[in-house]
């Protein structure tokens, strides 16, 4: 990992390595917290944070989903990012906002124990690679199904639900494979491990609806507001695993992965195995938007403005 030089944590810029939980910090133990995963990026006008509020709404609504009241405001929250991200002079960075139950009492009733928050940053390429952008991914669909809104709440991005994701992935690597896709417990296509998927049939971009237990990805918006932006029909169904090994084309994406190609699913190749036209037009409309190239999206951007650098 690269080392940014400060954190922010519970109103105060620490040191990287100062940093620090007790060990008996309850989400520690029992994964009781939230997180989100957020990125900013070199643009022509500085430094830009992509859908920011967006990012710290979405955590908000994650906490209160686990009864945790955020000690911070968004506006709070957003500030002390805006701040961070001056004082560390980062151009371009992955931002990891992270909320906890604290240090202060053991057992399964978390209520009183503190909420904490954190924020951290610091350089980080494409999630899946470089060449998984430019080539597409080999992905495995996993034997592991998603967590049900029955057991879990997958609207939520909470840090101990995602031991489903990383059962997941170490078999999909394990395996030879790039990535997971996760069913749900109807046997429909959920998503991949830190992602959203995209089937292409017949000209028809097709990615499975809120009920399938999907994180609302707002990569996942994004991409949908572009697709329809450029005259794609686009729908949210149901997806049958088979389906995916008979896409024109799929692709998944995710604030860190951003856009990618799949190239082959469970050894099938899709279609001809290369990344297809649709996901290229996309894959360049989103990156335009991260980057700032494009006049229309502009508003998803939160730039730093230079005067916050100067005096940071």
């Amino acid at each position: 990992m690269n080392q940014s030089e400060l954190i922010w944590q519970n109103g105060e810029f620490v040191a990287w390595d100062d940093a620090k939980v007790h060990v008996l910090t309850h989400g520690l133990h029992y994964g009781t917290g939230v997180f989100e995963g957020i990125r900013c990026y070199e643009t022509e006008r500085g430094p830009a944070i992509f859908r920011h509020l967006d990012h710290l709404d979405r955590l908000e609504r994650s906490a209160k989903l686990y009864y945790m009241d955020l000690p911070y405001s968004v506006e709070q929250l957003r500030a002390a990012t805006r701040e961070l991200l001056a004082r560390n002079e980062l151009r371009s960075c992955y931002i990891r906002p992270l909320v906890f139950r604290g240090y202060g009492v053991m057992g399964l009733n978390p209520l009183e124990a503190p909420v904490e928050v954190a924020i951290a940053m610091w350089e980080w390429g494409a999630y899946l690679g470089d060449e998984g952008k430019a080539r597409g991914i080999r992905a495995k669909v996993s034997s592991w199904e998603r967590i049900s809104p029955r057991s879990l709440i997958p609207h939520a991005k909470a840090s101990g639900q995602y031991l489903n994701s990383v059962l997941a992935k170490i078999e999909s690597l394990k395996g030879g494979y790039d990535e997971a896709i996760l069913l749900d417990d109807h046997g429909h296509v959920c998503e991949g491990s830190a992602e959203n998927v995209f089937v292409v049939r017949d000209g028809v971009i097709v990615t499975p609806p809120q009920t399938a237990s999907i994180l609302d990805g707002i990569t996942r918006r994004s991409v949908l507001q572009i697709a329809r932006d450029l005259g794609y029909p686009t729908l949210e169904s149901d997806i049958a695993r088979a389906e995916l090994y008979l896409a024109d084309e799929v692709f998944l994406s995710g604030t860190g992965a951003e856009l990618v190609p799949v190239r082959e699913i469970d050894d099938h190749a899709i279609a001809d195995g290369k990344p297809g036209e649709i996901t290229r037009v996309l894959q360049q409309a989103f990156d335009d938007a991260l980057h700032g190239h494009s006049e229309r999206y502009l508003e998803w951007l939160d730039f730093l403005d230079v005067r916050e650098r100067a005096s940071a």
